[in-house]
């Protein structure tokens, strides 16, 4: 499995929001401008992240995009399923409202390895939240300082 762009800045832009949350609304330039990504593009993912309902905009001047939720209560693994789909290694194990999803898999002697890799990794994406990525950087930011 490899994360496009698309789930990766989508992490980064909530990241951004997340860390002046309470503080306002973030503007797309602001996180262009700290992502060194296009506001075009940007615009594009947050089509898909407020449709998501992770970001309500705000107009105005000192408009932008806030967080609809805690960073607490966002995790990466939702942002990233919103984003890229569903978190699989093998593309059989993303129709599991087939029957059967895979015409191998009664006979299949790897499908249960892609089952218990695509679960840990869930597992993973779902414990880490936006919170948690603020509390790594100050963590980070106290260790550089000192």
């Amino acid at each position: 499995m490899k994360l496009s762009t698309k789930g990766r800045y989508s992490v980064t832009a909530l990241y951004h929001i997340a860390l002046d949350y309470g503080k306002g609304p973030v503007s797309l330039k602001s996180i262009s401008e700290r992502q060194g990504v296009s506001d075009s593009y940007l615009e594009q993912l947050f089509i898909t992240l407020k449709k998501a309902g992770f970001v309500k905009s705000v107009r105005g001047a000192q408009g932008g995009y806030v967080l609809t939720r805690p960073p607490e209560e966002i995790t990466i693994g939702e942002i990233i399923v919103a984003t890229e789909g569903p978190i699989t290694l093998v593309e059989c194990m993303l129709s599991p409202g087939a029957t059967p999803p895979c015409i191998n898999s009664c006979d299949c002697a790897t499908r249960d390895i892609w089952a218990k890799i695509g679960d840990k990794l869930n597992d993973v994406l779902n414990s880490i939240s936006l919170a948690d990525l603020c509390h790594d950087k100050a963590i980070k930011e106290g260790c550089i300082a000192k």
